[in-house]
């Protein structure tokens, strides 16, 4: 039978971040000669899914006659109140998620973009959906966060994003 999937996207913006003594990444996918890298993630609240957990900074649902790339720069400018160009924007990976015999709405397909190149500061701009915006380290991540995003962090923590994910099944 077939089912309608719900499309998301996700921009996780990363940066080098101060490098504590001593300590280089094996692999950060940065600048070498930088620092730790690290990931912008914000802390949910009042949405009625995964409130508590963190997740990307800036996520949504692709709009009825939006591209993944206007979804993504929407959402950025709307949660975080910054500018990306859609050229700056990297793939990372397309998640298949779902619950097996779970209800329509939770089959999703899931956009993963990185940037590294935005302007202005990036500032939570729905303190309504929102508790808390913060760096983090791939080798110190906050818990909880939600589950599939969770996936995606560590393949990159690993050096490995495959082009395409499943969770769920």
């Amino acid at each position: 039978m077939r089912f309608r999937v719900v499309p998301a996207v996700y921009v996780l913006l990363r940066r080098e971040g101060p490098s504590p003594s001593g300590f280089r990444p094996a692999s950060s996918g940065l600048d070498p000669s930088g620092g730790v890298p690290q990931v912008l993630l914000q802390l949910r609240q009042n949405t009625g899914y995964r409130d508590g957990h963190w997740a990307a900074a800036a996520a949504g649902h692709v709009e009825r006659d939006e591209s993944v790339l206007e979804a993504a720069v929407r959402e950025v400018r709307e949660e975080l109140g910054i500018e990306v160009d859609p050229a700056d924007l990297v793939p990372l990976t397309a998640m298949h998620r779902g619950e097996r015999g779970g209800p329509a709405i939770e089959q999703r397909v899931d956009f993963f973009f990185e940037t590294t190149r935005w302007s202005g500061t990036p500032v939570l701009q729905e303190a309504d959906k929102a508790a808390d915006l913060r760096w983090f380290s791939f080798v110190a991540l906050p818990d909880p966060i939600v589950p599939h995003e969770l996936a995606v962090l560590r393949a990159i923590h690993d050096g490995h994003v495959p082009p395409v994910m499943t969770f769920g099944f």
